[in-house]
């Protein structure tokens, strides 16, 4: 196999396999499926786009080979047993896939960990680079033999935004057993309505979801799908959600245009974005209403508009900051340590030297280490 540099101008696209729709309700793989797949990325890939593939199914096809119940899924322990047996079953199966259309596959195995620090998030995305400028296509999964219940994805979704973001995508596709969002169960006794293109994803909208997986062999439900595509819309990135229950998925969504459409945002700058797509942080700052009115004119945080803080954070640390109703305005850097931001609460700018000893900061979280969400 000869390894090109790339140098076309095509898409990127992010490609998202859900376990229910990769592995049989006999924990086998759907390989006749997975081939019309592949033969659609391909397709995509002889065009110029460059796609990266998040794929499930590790834990369902390690669960079969281990003959384990509940689809590998009874505890943290047999989850973490079976994904490390199923996850050399899922990358050998893609890699042989793909060489049939003489494309190269690499395995990335990621954690959350791996996202949330910014210096792992940066080598992430230049492994992803050099993968695309030689026209490989990374096979993406969370690495749920060593992730733990407390720092998980626990999704693919969520990860596949995330790899969308690291990755600059253009757009990012949620294949799912379902065609795209209702506004209720499509099998409730009161038929939901398919809704064809969401512009925010407010309240209204994640109020739609359904937070199951209604193969029971994910982890994941549209409730998570929901989160995804707060991420992309964040990174300036579209999401769709699609039905991958039919063979050629890739090429009948062309044909069709059918799924669920969330447009893409403004896009905030790379640092931002990360920011706004972090599902961790490690303190809160509650703030009252003239602080709120200021950070969404594009003001920075001063401490006269703090009222409580909470956690052990450090000066840089990724703190949430929340309205007096515990919502989540916005992420930032903390420009101090939790002890000091304790001692400087609901004072003026003028009074915190003499508080602090030292010289003050311009602000608690400046506006440009900040992010709205």
């Amino acid at each position: 196999m000869v390894t090109t540099v790339n140098t076309t101008t095509g898409d990127t696209i992010v490609v998202k396999v859900g376990s229910s729709l990769l592995v049989g309700e006999d924990g086998q793989a759907r390989r006749d499926w997975l081939k019309t797949l592949v033969s659609d990325i391909a397709k995509r890939h002889r065009a110029g786009d460059n796609i990266i593939i998040v794929s499930s199914g590790s834990i369902a096809l390690g669960a079969r080979k281990l003959g384990l119940d509940k689809g590998g899924r009874a505890s943290l322990a047999e989850a973490q047993a079976a994904a490390s047996v199923g996850q050399i079953a899922l990358s050998s199966l893609w890699s042989e896939l793909l060489a049939e259309h003489q494309i190269a596959a690499a395995q990335m195995l990621l954690t959350l960990d791996d996202m949330e620090d910014r210096k792992r998030y940066l080598n992430a995305t230049a492994t992803l680079e050099k993968l695309l400028e030689h026209r490989a296509i990374a096979v993406i999964n969370e690495n749920d033999s060593v992730a733990t219940d407390e720092i998980r994805f626990g999704d693919n979704d969520r990860l596949a935004a995330r790899v969308g973001q690291a990755a600059s995508a253009d757009r990012v596709l949620l294949l799912s057993d379902i065609d795209g969002l209702y506004d209720r169960r499509p099998d409730s006794e009161t038929n939901g309505q398919f809704i064809g293109m969401v512009e925010t994803v407010d309240d209204n909208i994640m109020a739609m979801a359904d937070g199951s997986s209604s193969s029971g062999l994910g982890s994941g439900g549209m409730t998570s799908k929901l989160e995804a595509a707060k991420i992309a819309n964040l990174a300036g990135i579209e999401l769709s959600i699609i039905s991958g229950r039919e063979d050629h998925p890739l090429e009948r969504y062309a044909l069709t245009n059918v799924g669920t459409l969330f447009k893409a945002g403004d896009g905030a700058g790379a640092r931002k974005s990360w920011l706004g797509g972090r599902l961790t942080s490690a303190g809160t700052i509650t703030i009252d209403t003239g602080a709120v009115a200021a950070l969404q004119s594009g003001g920075s945080l001063l401490a006269a508009g703090i009222i409580t803080i909470d956690g052990q954070f450090e000066r840089s640390d990724v703190v949430e900051i929340k309205d007096e109703n515990g919502q989540t305005i916005a992420r930032g850097l903390s420009e101090y340590g939790a002890m000091d931001c304790a001692r400087i609460i609901g004072r003026r700018s003028s009074e915190l030297e003499t508080l602090l000893g030292y010289a003050p900061r311009s602000a608690v979280v400046h506006r440009n280490q900040m992010v709205l969400v």
